[in-house]
């Protein structure tokens, strides 16, 4: 009995999850950590803002001298940001630009548009006043500590590392960041009839889009890709390349993953070099993607993805990516959200179908081709993979779908 798609991912998240308690941690600059995953809780080393300063362009004063319902007070040295300002005497109100130090002595500022005049004198004026109102204290003053506290934890072990995040690290002064170090992933294409793109192609012959499709997704998830190039039919080629990989350590990877060979056909090359290895080759209840291979070989997890283009792309959406989401943290889940079918669709009955098409503006899915796992313009055209679940056989126009943006 084929097995479902929510248990055989399980299964991969298994079969990862051993690999990545082997991995070391690393310091990256902050813009290299962009799209990973914090290695290690980060405590703040300060606090944030470190010091208090003033909300608005304004006047700082000590709210007790406008108690009775706003004075004339004298104009202090003006306040700019960036530097270390004079107490401020009894009396005075000291210009202050947003972001500047408070002065040691003044609790609250009040808002230029609130003065009269409403606008700072000339730095050098000795004798210019100010007539301002009444004012709380703590009013437009941003107190230290008041976004964080030094100590406090900044962001957990885990955290996703997004622009927001390396924004705050930079906040608190840091320059690196520790991240996991990357996994490292061998890309496997096989097949006598592949060759690469740019040679000759004869009849019988088609170019190889598997390894560009799946090695820009792997890279754009974060992982360390490493291409051998196209394996033959050969099993012997196969089990050549794969024991270069795993048994000298200059050349350990943490995962396999091969395309092609994984089916019942007479010349399955990757079910063949694989005899005598811990790996299983199992249906799954999907389309596209149905026949998967899981295993290890010398000890290295593997992953068996079928052969054609769209078929191989699913089962790194559908399995892979997701297991190392869960197991490392990174990348990012696929954003889900619902979609509206602009056309009715069928469905085979048990099996969960995986299609693309395009979201619009508004809401509406429209079909990007067939069903068919050979439909890579359709597959560039699509910026979603529709989710048909295994019971459900048609769907009219408008009804609701589950989509996973691209």
């Amino acid at each position: 009995m084929p097995r479902t798609v929510a248990a055989h991912r399980q299964a991969v998240v298994e079969l990862l999850a051993g690999a990545a308690t082997t991995k070391t941690t690393h310091r990256v600059p902050l813009l290299d950590a962009l799209g990973q995953a914090l290695a290690v809780d980060l405590y703040a080393p300060l606090s944030l803002p470190p010091f208090a300063n003033s909300q608005m362009d304004g006047f700082a004063v000590r709210s007790q001298d406008l108690a009775d319902g706003g004075a004339r007070l004298r104009v202090a040295a003006p306040v700019p940001a960036g530097v270390a300002p004079a107490a401020l005497a009894s009396g005075f109100a000291a210009p202050i630009m947003t972001g500047a130090m408070i002065p040691e002595g003044a609790d609250a500022v009040v808002p230029i548009e609130k003065a009269t005049p409403n606008s700072f004198p000339h730095p050098t004026a000795t004798d210019a006043v100010v007539d301002l109102p009444a004012v709380l204290p703590g009013t437009y003053v941003r107190t230290s500590g008041s976004d964080i506290v030094k100590g406090d934890l900044a962001l957990a072990a885990g955290t996703l590392l997004g622009p927001a995040q390396l924004g705050l690290l930079a906040a608190l002064g840091l320059s690196t960041v520790e991240v996991p170090e990357a996994f490292r992933v061998l890309l496997v294409t096989t097949g006598d009839e592949v060759v690469e793109p740019g040679n000759e192609l004869t009849p019988g012959k088609i170019f190889d889009s598997n390894g560009t499709l799946l090695e820009a997704s792997m890279r754009q998830a974060g992982l360390n890709v490493i291409r051998t190039g196209i394996s033959d039919d050969d099993p012997s080629s196969l089990l050549k390349v794969l024991h270069h990989h795993t048994k000298e350590a200059d050349q350990s990877v943490d995962v396999i993953v091969t395309t092609g060979g994984v089916s019942k056909g007479a010349y399955e090359v990757v079910r063949q070099a694989m005899a005598g290895q811990p790996v299983d080759f199992l249906p799954v209840a999907m389309q596209p993607g149905g026949p998967q291979g899981l295993g290890t070989f010398n000890g290295v997890p593997f992953l068996g993805f079928p052969g054609n283009p769209v078929s191989c792309l699913v089962s790194f959406e559908m399995f892979l990516r997701p297991a190392l989401s869960r197991v490392l943290g990174t990348p990012a889940p696929r954003a889900v959200r619902t979609a509206w079918l602009a056309e009715p669709l069928t469905s085979p009955d048990g099996k969960h179908q995986v299609r693309r098409g395009t979201v619009a503006s508004d809401g509406v899915l429209r079909m990007e081709g067939g069903a068919g796992s050979h439909l890579v313009h359709a597959l560039a055209r699509a910026n979603a993979l529709v989710q048909i679940p295994g019971d459900v056989t048609e769907l009219a126009a408008g009804a609701e779908v589950e989509v996973w943006m691209l």
